[in-house]
């Protein structure tokens, strides 16, 4: 299979089920930012980490595949006229995000409470974090404003949200096993 197809090359490209969109979509912004995501993660997995962490990432990874691949598909493409899926893509599960939650859970009886918001640092892999956020909360900006327009499986949007608190509740783990200070921001005094 090659890689290149060059039907891209006047500034399009096809959705799943074959609809042709311009690179610019709103459609296409929504699964790139989440493939930009699914690589920083990738780039945490890969740091020196408890093995746990490691297995969640992956399976999150493969969960925002599963994501991408809804958010690739036009609703028109999506079902066929009898109501059943034309396509065989998995879904987002409400177990998909208990996960999350659960994962959020068990870090926090690790962690001191939360008193001020975090300075993102201290350590690459801590920042590596931050930067995936981020780009999650991004991912779900975009997303929202497609879901608007277009709907899809709400989980989609509950997943995003719920990825976002993960990684920055993950990051603050680590900051701990890591034993790196965490920097509280703390506002400056007007005079």
């Amino acid at each position: 299979m090659k890689i290149y197809t060059k039907t891209g090359d006047n500034g399009t490209t096809a959705l799943f089920g074959g609809t042709r969109v311009p690179k610019h979509h709103i459609r296409i912004e929504s699964y790139g930012t989440v493939d930009e995501l699914n690589s920083w993660i990738g780039l945490i997995r890969d740091q020196e980490i408890d093995t746990h962490f490691k297995t969640i990432l992956n399976q999150i990874q493969n969960k925002l595949f599963t994501l991408g691949a809804i958010l690739a598909t036009a609703p028109d493409k999506a079902l066929l006229k009898n109501g059943k899926a034309r396509l065989n893509i998995p879904k987002i599960t409400e177990n998909d995000i208990a996960v999350l939650e659960n994962e959020m859970d068990e870090m926090n009886t690790h962690l001191p409470e939360m008193t001020h918001f975090v300075l993102p640092g201290g350590h690459t892999t801590v920042s590596y974090c931050h930067i995936a956020r981020t780009i999650c909360r991004r991912a779900e900006r975009i997303s929202t404003h497609l879901y608007d327009n277009e709907p899809f499986d709400k989980e989609v949007l509950q997943y995003l949200n719920r990825l976002s608190d993960y990684l920055f509740v993950l990051a603050r783990k680590l900051t701990h096993d890591l034993h790196v200070d965490e920097i509280k921001w703390i506002p400056e005094k007007k005079d």
